[in-house]
Order: C-alpha cells, then sequence, then structure tokens
C-alpha cells in the first residue's frame, strides 16, 4: 500500500468510524456499498458481536456478502429506514452528491429515500466546487442502450459505457448496463437529474440532490469533521 494509498485508508477510516457513532440500539440502517461503506460494515460488524441490536438494508450483492460474513441481520422488505451511511464521489458545498463509482447507486437511491437520516462519508478529495468532475454513472436497459447513449449525449457530455475488468461490459446487480457520462462541470444537477431520467431506457443516475443531512469527512492524519446540511 503506497503512501496515497494509506492516507486515503486512515481519512476513510476514520470518518466511518465517526459516522457509525449515529448508530443506536434497534435501529434500521442502510448500508452502502464501495471502498468507504466497507469500513462502516466492518464497524458495525464489531458494534453487533459486542451486542447491538440493528437490522441492516444492504444495497448490493457484495454489501450483503460482507454483512452476512459478519454477522449482522439484514432486511430486503422495508417501507422506512431510519439511518443510512454511504460514501459518495463528489460532494459540492450545497449537499449534492454524485454517486455510482461502485455500480449500486439505483439501490442506493432507493435506500435513500426510504430514510429518516442519511450521512454519507468521505475523504477531502471528493469534496468539491461543481460537481461533474467525476464522471455521471447512469444504469440504463441493455435493450436500446445506443439510443439512451445518444440522449444522454446529446445532453453535452462524453459517454463511455462501463467495462469490467475481464473486458466484459459491467453489469449491475439488476443486471443492467452503466453509461459513464463525462460532464467536466454541471451547474444545474437537480435539472440535469429529471433531464435524465426522462430519457428513455434510464432507470436512474447518480445525482444525489439534496439527500444528505450529514457528512463526516476524513483527512489524512486521521482526523474528521462534520458538515451539517438542514
Amino acid at each position: 500500500m503506497g503512501l496515497i494509498d494509506m492516507e486515503l485508508h486512515k481519512a476513510k477510516r476514520a470518518a466511518a468510524e465517526r459516522a457509525v457513532s449515529y448508530v443506536k440500539d434497534g435501529m434500521t440502517v442502510g448500508l452502502g456499498t464501495g471502498s468507504t461503506a466497507k469500513y462502516v460494515i466492518e464497524f458495525l460488524g464489531k458494534m453487533v458481536a459486542d451486542g447491538l441490536k440493528i437490522l441492516g438494508v444492504p444495497t448490493s450483492i457484495s454489501t450483503t456478502k460482507l454483512a452476512d460474513e459478519l454477522s449482522i441481520p439484514l432486511l430486503y422488505d422495508f417501507e422506512k429506514i431510519d439511518l443510512t451511511i454511504d460514501g459518495a464521489d463528489e460532494v459540492d458545498p450545497n449537499g449534492n452528491l454524485i454517486k455510482g463509482g461502485g455500480g449500486a447507486m439505483t439501490r442506493e437511491k432507493i435506500v435513500a429515500a426510504a430514510s429518516s437520516k442519511r450521512i454519507m462519508i468521505v475523504d477531502e478529495t471528493k469534496l468539491v466546487q461543481k460537481l461533474g468532475a467525476f464522471p455521471l454513472p447512469v444504469e440504463v436497459l441493455p435493450f436500446g442502450w445506443r439510443f439512451s447513449a445518444k440522449r444522454l449525449a446529446e445532453l453535452g457530455c462524453q459517454v463511455n459505457i462501463r467495462m469490467s475488468g475481464g473486458g466484459d461490459v459491467f453489469l449491475t446487480d439488476n443486471h443492467n448496463y452503466i453509461l459513464d457520462c463525462r460532464f467536466e462541470k454541471i451547474v444545474e444537477p437537480d435539472a440535469l437529474s429529471r433531464e435524465i431520467n426522462s430519457i428513455p431506457g434510464v432507470l436512474e443516475n447518480g445525482l444525489f440532490v439534496k439527500r444528505v443531512q450529514l457528512v463526516v469527512v476524513g483527512d489524512e492524519k486521521g482526523g474528521v469533521r462534520e458538515i451539517v446540511f438542514e
């Protein structure tokens, strides 16, 4: 592990440890997906082993697997979730996010929408003035995906279909494709999100607009600060 990786590891771990302090006995907790959310699940596994009583709602197959390994009880049929803790690929000063680097943003958005409180944990590199440097993931049906890609490109972005490490097209847990859309700068995320979701074949996009109450930011020295959004 290189120096930069070690610093990011320390930042993510510190943010995760602070975030799980908000989890209380008896809660239903949304479990995010990705490298940062992994630390949350590991901390919660230790807390469950020490007697914490929670139900976790996983946002992906990989999260389900890790939670099972750590004996966290899971819930799949839900209407309301007390708290969700997840990571983000970008966070702007208004609390808008880009998510979906791990390909789970559709399930993550469902879980976030069902949650009474949402906490995002990030390292400082994820804080940006404007969203868009990170390519915006859009989940689309395989049927007609080239049409969806053409319509997305007409919105002013460069579109690439996401590939897996083996050279095949990446498939989400919902058995769909992801189109990564590079806008460079997103000025009006709410309007863009609605426009993207109006394209036939689009299931969901990675813009999370005003869906977070608290962002926990870890730094390379293991320090933590909190940003509160109304």
